[in-house]
């Protein structure tokens, strides 16, 4: 896994070869920072990473300067060796919750976020269903952004706040932006 850009560009961490996640490739995430970055500044703001898998999103938008970044990772390997990298990066900026990503969202806390991120398991039964949870559980700041990343086969365009849909080889991404005075969802 590399970090692309930002205070902690560069770095490299080794993901043991035992891990069942996909993380998104490191093509596909520099040119959807390059959109992103257009769209928003990083510098302090507070980000939620769905299905953080390896960290890779999450490690990004920390190096770029966000202010907390909470990650939700349900694996326990998996969130082992985020909360491995962020002693790594002496950062204290990361919010690590090993739990499962439902639950979070039923949950819905008072926290609100300025960016979320959202990459299921490809194969989860579920994952039509996470765009409509996450817009309507109202964690999202007015003029906040949230992706979702998918394969192909879906299409969120005909969701509230659906502004673009970006395609990186096999990776696509459905951007969404949270509009002040939009009443969409």
């Amino acid at each position: 896994m590399r970090i692309i850009s930002g205070k902690y560009g560069r770095r490299r961490f080794a993901v043991p070869p035992t891990f069942s996640a996909r993380p998104t490739t490191d093509f596909a995430r520099e040119n959807l920072f390059n959109v992103l970055g257009n769209l928003m500044d990083w510098e302090g703001l507070d980000a939620l990473d769905l299905f953080a898998g390896t960290g890779s999103i999450t490690f990004e938008l920390l190096s770029r300067g966000c202010r907390m970044v909470t990650a939700i990772e349900k694996n326990r390997a998996h969130a082992a060796f985020i909360a491995k990298v962020a002693k790594e990066l002496k950062t204290d900026d990361l919010n690590l919750i090993n739990g499962d990503v439902f639950r979070y969202l039923h949950a819905a806390s008072k926290q609100r976020f300025d960016f979320i991120f959202a990459d299921p398991p490809y194969a989860l039964k579920e994952l039509a269903e996470v765009p409509t949870l996450v817009l309507t559980k109202d964690q999202l700041n007015e003029g906040g952004i949230f992706v979702m990343e998918h394969p192909k086969e879906y299409d969120f365009s005909q969701l509230p706040y659906f502004n673009q849909r970006r395609v990186y080889g096999s990776v696509n991404f459905s951007i969404f932006i949270k509009e002040a005075g939009r009443k969409d969802a």
